[in-house]
């Protein structure tokens, strides 16, 4: 239990620290939709030398084009009067990340009360993703504002992969005698929320277990509620 608990909070601890940012939750060149002052268009965001450019784009001859000439709003990291003014920024894109899942709640089967698994657990996840970026002034008292970026990400999608599972007499039907951890192929659900660098999500799954004892385990291919941490691949 002790080396259970261990292995949760050093992925929990690994989760939350700050890490650098990456293209998925950082504002990086690209193309964005801004929404300012309540009007909503398509723009280039062109990050450098610490300075946020905007970008109109144009539709010309039935193609896409960036008005490099021209500048739509202006974001230095700094500027020297007091500002509320926000701007949002969204992008959507297809997300494959691998996952853990340290923590499964499986439903009551049978006489055996509801459980709380900490097995290890992997798989790979492919979702819809969209990511959200609020660029805002936060002031200081010398009267200057530094810009500040909030990230927001949500992604829903499918993952598969192999974990394992402790078998027992208990969840057995008491058809076998020797405890010993089988193998499983789980598969599902999941929604992944993301705020600056912190990022959890919440699994629906299934699991069935590679084995010649699958026929006797109480939770071959019934439905468990898991938490999932993420490590983004593209």
């Amino acid at each position: 239990m002790k080396k259970h608990l261990f292995i949760i909070s050093s992925l929990l601890l690994a989760s939350c620290s700050v890490i650098r940012p990456t293209p998925k939750t950082a504002l990086v060149d690209g193309l964005y939709l801004q929404k300012k002052n309540g009007v909503t268009k398509k723009v280039y965001v062109d990050v450098e030398d610490d300075v946020l450019r905007t970008h109109t784009i144009r539709l010309i001859n039935q193609r896409l084009v960036i008005d490099s000439l021209s500048i739509s709003d202006f974001y230095p990291e700094h500027i020297k009067e007091k500002s509320r003014e926000k701007s949002f920024f969204s992008k959507q894109s297809f997300d494959i990340d691998f996952l853990t899942i340290p923590l499964k709640y499986r439903f009551a089967r049978l006489d055996v009360p509801a459980q709380l698994n900490t097995n290890l657990n992997g798989a790979v996840y492919l979702g819809y993703r969209i990511d959200k970026y609020v660029v805002g002034y936060k002031p200081d008292f010398l009267n200057l504002s530094f810009r500040n970026i909030t990230h927001y990400g949500f992604s829903f999608g499918v993952f598969n992969g192999l974990g394992n599972t402790a078998m027992t007499p208990t969840n057995t039907f008491n058809r076998i005698n020797q405890e010993y951890d089988g193998v499983v192929w789980n598969k599902g659900l999941a929604g992944i929320l993301a705020i600056n660098n912190f990022t959890v999500g919440l699994s629906l799954g299934i699991d069935n277990l590679l084995d010649k004892n699958k026929k006797v385990w109480i939770y071959e291919s019934k439905p468990w509620v898991g938490i999932a941490f993420g490590l983004n691949l593209n």
